[in-house]
């Protein structure tokens, strides 16, 4: 994609990035929303406030916003969390009509954000925006609501200068990002999509195409109770078993998988690291003098979209995780006759689309109008981007600066990249939707 602008281009780049005050502004009031990931059963926060105020900006565009709040009993459950409900948490779509012959445009965004733990290492409140040395400081400013005010105001300034789109953008901001992909996945089964699109990551600029999924089990180790203070015989002969000991095989099975998977062909990406299998969790035990008898190991599993089966899911790694540590307990007796074990959670699938998409090296090719080099890179972790892919919508992460401090106390995004990146935004969608 060729980086010079025409006449009208530099006008809204112009424009755009002028309109830095509008984006602090929107920045402030969503961070102002507590919208921190909530786990099933937890109850509803500021979603609704947070979309509703979106919504309310999209109304001035044009749009006709659709605030719902989603039945997951149709999703399937292997992609939402058992308990996960959306009372008093919307999600949110907006179509931003367009002349009519151009190409659709999706442009997402989650507003969900992690906790703010631990709350007094921030330097100003977690929940009020602090800007200084040329950076906005608070929970969510670069993951991701910075990113989200920059693709409202991109809409607005196009709107301002009455650059009329030919193609239609679909707007859709989701929650459950964080902790599952939930949100994604109602909005999908809602049938949100567009010919491609961006969900708005602080990538630095880059292209997010390809990301790795997750699939998490806990793994539950038998053992006997009994005194910890008295001598206990055989287990053969009824004596106590620690559980917790018996993680010791089992351990070195995960160490050994992963090691494995290293070195795999099938594990090797251009832009992905390798699948991977991390503890993460242990639980054992109930008394301080006591066998404890039984152990929970959880762990974190990543896996590459070579990966993802014909149904679309990740049975095919979670089959090979149980018999491999399975067998990695074999030599044991004892787990003869006390096996392991799997309960699995939910299935955050990944996906990957060509580097080359035009919608990307349209992106790409506008962050080089404005003097920022990105290019096609992968996530080791998981985006939402991935949902809106593997349903037919091609979509990548593409967004300002800020990813290293994301999850961190001080969460921090630039302000010269919010200004690029709304710019960005603007001219991508008048190179891709069209301009009537």
């Amino acid at each position: 994609m060729n980086a010079a602008r025409t006449a009208l281009e530099d006008k809204v780049v112009e424009a755009a990035r002028a309109a830095r005050d509008e984006v602090v502004g929107l920045v402030t009031e969503l961070v102002a929303c507590d919208t921190t990931a909530r786990m099933p059963g937890d109850p509803a926060r500021d979603e609704e406030k947070l979309q509703r105020l979106l919504a309310a900006r999209l109304e001035g565009l044009g749009a006709r916003p659709d605030l719902w709040e989603p039945d997951p009993t149709g999703a399937g459950s292997r992609f939402v969390p058992a308990g996960l409900d959306f009372v008093g948490r919307p999600q949110l779509a907006a179509v931003v009509p367009g002349a009519g012959a151009g190409r659709s445009l999706l442009l997402n965004g989650h507003i969900d954000a992690v906790d703010v733990e631990p709350r007094g290492e921030w330097l100003s409140e977690p929940f009020r925006v602090d800007q200084r040395d040329g950076y906005l400081y608070g929970r969510g400013v670069n993951d991701m609501k910075g990113g989200i005010a920059c693709l409202v105001v991109a809409l607005e300034t196009l709107r301002r200068l009455d650059v009329r789109l030919a193609g239609d953008v679909v707007f859709c901001t989701v929650t459950d990002e964080e902790s599952s992909g939930a949100g994604g996945r109602m909005a999908v089964v809602h049938g949100v999509s567009a010919d491609a699109g961006i969900a708005a990551e602080a990538t630095d600029f880059d292209a997010w195409v390809s990301c790795r999924g997750t699939v998490t089990p806990t793994i539950t180790v038998a053992g006997r109770a009994g005194h910890a203070e008295i001598p206990q015989p055989d287990w053969r002969e009824g004596g106590a078993v620690n559980a917790v000991e018996k993680l010791l095989p089992l351990l070195a099975g995960v160490q050994a998988l992963r090691e494995e998977w290293r070195g795999r062909p099938d594990h090797r990406h251009p832009l992905l690291a390798p699948g991977d299998i991390v503890p993460t969790i242990v639980k054992g035990g109930t008394w301080m003098v006591t066998y404890p008898a039984s152990c929970d190991l959880t762990c974190d599993i990543t896996y590459l979209p070579a990966h993802v089966d014909a149904e679309g899911t990740g049975r095919a790694v979670e089959a090979e995780v149980t018999d491999r540590l399975t067998a990695a307990v074999a030599g044991d007796p004892w787990f003869a006759e006390h096996p392991l074990r799997f309960t699995w959670s939910d299935d955050v699938v990944p996906a990957e689309m060509p580097a080359d998409h035009p919608l990307v090296t349209t992106a790409l090719g506008c962050a080089r109008a404005l003097g920022r080099t990105g290019k096609p890179a992968g996530l080791d972790s998981w985006h939402d981007a991935a949902t809106f892919t593997a349903a037919g919508t091609p979509t990548f992460s593409f967004g300002p600066d800020g990813i290293g401090s994301a999850h961190a106390v001080n969460e921090r995004v630039s302000l010269d990249g919010l200004a690029d990146f709304t710019a960005a935004i603007a001219l991508t969608a008048m190179r891709w939707c069209g301009v009537a």
